[in-house]
């Protein structure tokens, strides 16, 4: 990628928490900051990742084709403890270069969702190196960008599930008579993803707000009742995960869970919103 397209990229990718338009909008982007192994100077680059569980990303070394690896792959080798930025938030990682079977088997994840990946490897003469990204212990911080109240936080964090379940139902929508490895890791990343923030708004921010704000205690039960529910059609969206791999009925629960989470995140949001910039901003 020119340099000055992969800045423009980096630019729109932090004011726009994570969205960016074309060639790369709809694709799954983060940021990744690695250490110059000759300068020691920080390099940001734009790359199109996988979910790989949790929290952890997976990266691949393509270089769009070229013979040689990218100047990235050869930072991380070096000083593998980078930064990763996702949109929402930033986190310290560990890059991990994965080997023998575990390679083989995260980049046949790679291909079955995008044939790109096997013509990039056949044009470069190379094996492709997968990187999985492991973020480090520590509390989350928010992605660079222009400065947020608490209200919009919120608001950027629900965006980014909302742009998650997008991707997942057009996968769905494209998966034909069968369900892919990728695909499923991509459902139960997203599982994960609303179980974590669900529990942390339980266990930290409605306690928060119930404190300061007494006149919300039906709104925060509602919403509470509402993670319940949620958290039930999760769980069969990963029985669903699990199963023989049946897409429509894997696309009947992505359904399900998707006109739920929207009817809770605009109620959230409608609410919590105004409570959040006027106790927190």
């Amino acid at each position: 990628m020119p340099l000055d397209l992969q800045q423009q990229v980096i630019d729109e990718f932090r004011a726009n928490a994570g969205r960016v338009g074309r060639p790369f909008e709809g694709a799954r982007l983060l940021l990744l900051t690695t250490t110059g192994a000759r300068s020691g100077a920080p390099h940001t680059v734009p790359l199109a990742y996988l979910p790989d569980g949790g929290h952890q990303f997976l990266v691949i070394g393509s270089a769009g084709g070229s013979p040689r690896h990218p100047a990235w792959f050869h930072n991380l080798v070096a000083q593998p403890r980078v930064t990763v930025e996702d949109g929402v938030f930033i986190a310290d990682a560990l890059a991990v270069v994965l080997e023998g079977g575990d390679r083989d088997q995260a980049f046949t994840r790679a291909v079955e969702t995008d044939p790109g990946w096997a013509e990039y490897e056949e044009r470069s003469g190379r094996v492709l190196p997968v990187v999985s990204l492991r973020p480090l212990p520590g509390p989350p911080r928010f992605a660079a960008g222009p400065a947020v109240s608490g209200g919009a936080a919120l608001t950027r964090i629900h965006d980014a599930f909302r742009r998650e379940l997008a991707l997942i139902r057009a996968e769905v929508a494209a998966a034909g008579t069968s369900v892919g490895a990728q695909l499923r890791v991509n459902c139960l990343t997203l599982c994960a993803g609303l179980h974590n923030h669900h529990a942390g708004e339980d266990g930290a921010l409605f306690p928060l707000l119930a404190a300061q704000r007494p006149d919300l205690a039906a709104t925060l039960e509602r919403l509470h009742v509402e993670h319940e529910r949620i958290a039930a059609l999760v769980a069969q969206l990963q029985a669903t995960v699990d199963g023989p791999g049946d897409p429509l009925l894997l696309r009947r629960e992505v359904d399900r869970l998707t006109d739920e989470l929207e009817r809770h995140l605009s109620y959230e949001e409608e609410q919590l919103v105004p409570a959040l910039d006027a106790a927190l901003g």
